[in-house]
This record gives C-alpha cells, sequence and structure tokens, in this order.
C-alpha cells in the first residue's frame, strides 16, 4: 500500500509541474550508422591501395627468406670452422670471416627494419588520406540526411537500414578519391605519427 500511494504521490506531482520551455529542451537525436570497414575495404581507391600494400609485404617477405638464406649459406662454414676449434681462438683469418659475417648480419637486420618501418609509414599514409577525405564526406551525409549523429556499425547493438548512409558515404568517396598515394608518409608527418620515448 505504502508502494502504491508513493506512486500516486509522483504521479500527481509529475502532473503539477508546468511544460519546460521548448529552447530548454534538447531535440532528440537523429542517427545514422555507418559500416567503415565496408567503406574502407570496398572503396576503388582503397581496394587498389590494399593490393600494392600487399605486394609490398610480399616483396619485404621475400626479401626477408633471400637474405635468411645467404646468411644461412655463408654462416654454416664459419660455423664448422669455430666448432673445429674446440674452444681455442679463431686465427686471424676466421676471425676475419666472422667480423665480415657479423657485419652482413647486421646490415640484413638494419635492411629489414627500414623495409618494415617504410612499410608502416605507407599504411599509415594510406589511412591518412581516407581520414581526412571520409571528415567532410560524413558531415555532408550529416546535413543531406538532416542526422545530428554518425556512429560507426561496430558501435551499434541495433539498428534499422533506413538510418543506414553506407551506400552514400561510399558513392562519395569514390567519387571525391579516385586514387591513393600509397607511399610513405612525408619526413614532417611521419616524426609526428612516432610515439615518444623512444
Amino acid at each position: 500500500m505504502t508502494k502504491l500511494f508513493f506512486g500516486a504521490a509522483l504521479a500527481a506531482f509529475a502532473v503539477g509541474i508546468p511544460a519546460a520551455a521548448p529552447a530548454q529542451r534538447l531535440s532528440p537525436a537523429v542517427v545514422a550508422v555507418v559500416d567503415i570497414g565496408r567503406v574502407s575495404s570496398e572503396c576503388t581507391a582503397c581496394r587498389s591501395a590494399a593490393q600494392q600494400l600487399q605486394s609490398q609485404l610480399q616483396q619485404v617477405q621475400t626479401r626477408a627468406q633471400t637474405l635468411q638464406q645467404q646468411l644461412s649459406t655463408q654462416g654454416q662454414p664459419i660455423q664448422t670452422a669455430v666448432n673445429a676449434l674446440n674452444g681455442r681462438q679463431p686465427d686471424a683469418a676466421l676471425q676475419q670471416r666472422i667480423t665480415a659475417f657479423q657485419t652482413q648480419e647486421r646490415s640484413a637486420q638494419q635492411e629489414l627494419g627500414q623495409a618494415r618501418q617504410r612499410l608502416e609509414s605507407t599504411q599509415l599514409n594510406v589511412n591518412r588520406q581516407i581520414s581526412e577525405r571520409l571528415r567532410p564526406i560524413m558531415n555532408t551525409v550529416l546535413q543531406q540526411r538532416g542526422a545530428t549523429l554518425i556512429v560507426d556499425r561496430g558501435s551499434v547493438l541495433a539498428s534499422t537500414p533506413a538510418v543506414d548512409v553506407t551506400n552514400d558515404v561510399l558513392a562519395q568517396l569514390n567519387q571525391q578519391l579516385p586514387s591513393l598515394s600509397v607511399t610513405p608518409l612525408p619526413q614532417q608527418q611521419q616524426q609526428q605519427q612516432q610515439p615518444t620515448g623512444r
């Protein structure tokens, strides 16, 4: 009985409150949904860039295998010679071969490290170009649809097809971004992108 009375009292209190002025109320949000994953994988320039990045990755992997085979071929006889010494110090000729091999090994590691950095920088540059073009497109679609908010489909639990603007965004991106530069970031931007404290 107490709960009933309390509920009735709240209802009476709510009825007695005058309606707030329209300026004080927030208008309801009109939400649009976009599938960013689909946009970035299906846009024409994005697909072309992805193929080029895959090709660059394969080149790095092939080069890594080649260097590994070369080092293995050259290092094995040196290791055999060192093992034959049974703990004795190598002579000058063998020491020279060891030093040359270590230099070659460091050079290979440096080459592959630079190739990986170049590939990462290229990926960042591609992402930057897509992101820069998507921002104004999203704002245009927002205005065209009368929406107040666009969210990524990956963050949405449920929605109706009517609020999905993926096709609109994809069409505009294909029109406004016919190609992407699949090259590393310019040096200044690359330095800004790198985390500090290394």
